[in-house]
């Protein structure tokens, strides 16, 4: 019944360790209902946007979170 949502503050990783960060965040995931990286909605903590936007995406009032 809960919808679960990790929200990373992080940048477009090109550095040579990019594969390591690629494969983190698809184990991710794999756990999670959605995973929201900063970098790909060009909003970052502690922009309060970056939050309204997680609750759209989930669908969910602050009350409910």
């Amino acid at each position: 019944g809960f919808k679960t949502c990790v929200l990373t503050n992080n940048w477009v990783d090109d550095s040579s360790e990019r594969l390591l960060t690629a494969a983190l965040l698809a184990r991710l995931r794999g756990h999670f209902d959605l995973v929201l990286e900063s970098c790909r909605i060009g909003i970052a903590k502690p922009d309060p946007g970056i939050y309204s936007y997680a609750l759209e995406a989930l669908q969910a009032q602050p009350h409910e979170v």
